[in-house]
């Protein structure tokens, strides 16, 4: 009976060599704690990284099961995760509520803005080729390069789908980047634009949208795009379906269950699952630095090219275009606008540039989707992927 004792006592305590022993499961649970920090106190992402983070820790606690793969003793973790993002249900049904919270208004006001939303994803392309460079696989470059999208269900579709190994080093830096918005591109706004450039006045007003132009546009795009590019259908359909039942005006009981009850519980578990990807042996490489470096070089080179273009409307329209909104090109919505609006003002409190950077914003919402299916159905056709 003693030794029976003995022993149990000594099962309990075995959990604490065994974080010694595996080091990298330790790192991660200090990644999780500063995540929940981030989350908590610094209110970065807080809706998704303290899910993740504790989906983080409890992966890497000592003989966890909550991921295990044994068919009759399934970790509840990994029968969320088989059911969500193994089947990319949770994405999806993320995207019809974004879809319910976007308005597209402001682009269709000054559809101009859409080609600030085109410019600000081609840190996707440049950073995928960069990715390619460093001897990534081409599924796992094209994972890496939307992290560009600064558009986390976006990232999540792509990685869970076609490179699923990457998924808790893309999730992670695709939320922690989008939430750092507001530090890293005014430095480069700054730099890349003249006092001059971004005192440059704007009218606060824009020209009002009809309902049926409202009502078309999520057709519109579905249609056209999904014609073009049918493997990110799926992504373009789930976010302008939850666009068309806002717009419509006749089912806000769907409208309101997309945007709060659907993704706040889909938002839970989907941070749960990415938290319990992030198991020490898998995350604690070199690979997954170069990932996190890769991702950060991936939004520094959407906003430059955003401004880029936001500078060529400027000389176009003879002075008359703030080129900070090019800035709002991605597609942290509406993060990113706020920043710009922000950084407009310190230069000229006059100058209105929320409502053009907001279109802009919502370009490039779409822009992302676009862009993820145009790399999808490019690899399909190289046979890269199965169609």
């Amino acid at each position: 009976m003693e030794q029976a004792i003995v022993n149990g006592l000594s099962g309990l305590v075995a959990g604490f060599p065994e974080l010694v022993v595996n080091w990298r499961n330790l790192i991660m649970l200090f990644v999780g704690f500063v995540l929940l920090w981030l989350g908590i106190k610094k209110d970065c992402e807080p809706l998704l990284l303290v899910p993740i983070a504790f989906g983080c820790i409890l992966v890497n606690l000592p003989f966890s099961e909550v991921m295990s793969e044994v068919a009759k003793e399934e970790g509840f973790l990994r029968v969320i995760f088989n059911a969500g993002i193994a089947t990319e249900l949770f994405p999806l049904l993320i995207f019809i509520g974004i879809g319910a919270m976007t308005d597209f208004g402001p682009v269709l006001a000054q559809p101009s803005t859409f080609l600030l939303g085109a410019a600000g994803q081609f840190g996707i392309f440049l950073t995928l080729l960069l990715a390619l460079f460093l001897g990534f696989p081409q599924l796992q470059a094209m994972s890496i390069g939307i992290i560009g999208a600064c558009d986390g269900p976006t990232a999540i579709y792509v990685t869970s789908k076609y490179a699923p190994e990457l998924l808790g080093a893309v999730s992670v830096a695709a939320y922690s980047y989008m939430s750092l918005v507001p530090i890293i591109q005014p430095p480069i706004m700054r730099f890349m634009t003249t006092q001059k450039e971004r005192s440059t006045a704007m009218k606060a007003t824009a020209r009002p949208v009809s309902k049926m132009t409202k009502l078309l546009f999520p057709l519109v795009i579905t249609i056209v795009a999904g014609t073009i590019a049918p493997k990110g259908l799926p992504l373009l359909g789930t976010i302008m379906l939850g666009n068309l039942l806002k717009e419509s005006g006749v089912v806000s009981r769907l409208t309101k269950a997309s945007e709060n009850e659907i993704a706040n519980v889909t938002t839970l578990f989907l941070g749960l699952c990415i938290g319990a990807t992030m198991v020490g042996s898998a995350f604690v490489r070199v690979e997954t630095l170069i990932i996190l470096c890769l991702g950060f070089v991936a939004i520094c080179l959407d906003t430059v090219c955003g401004v880029t273009f936001g500078k060529i409307m400027y000389l176009l329209t003879g002075g008359k275009f703030n080129p900070l909104i090019g800035a709002a090109g991605i597609s942290a919505f509406p993060m990113a606008a706020r920043v710009v609006q922000k950084e407009g003002a310190k230069w000229n409190k006059k100058s209105y540039l929320l409502m053009h950077a907001m279109g802009a914003n919502a370009g490039g919402q779409i822009g992302s989707v676009i862009a993820a299916a145009v790399m999808l159905s490019v690899l399909a056709g190289m046979g890269i992927m199965p169609h």
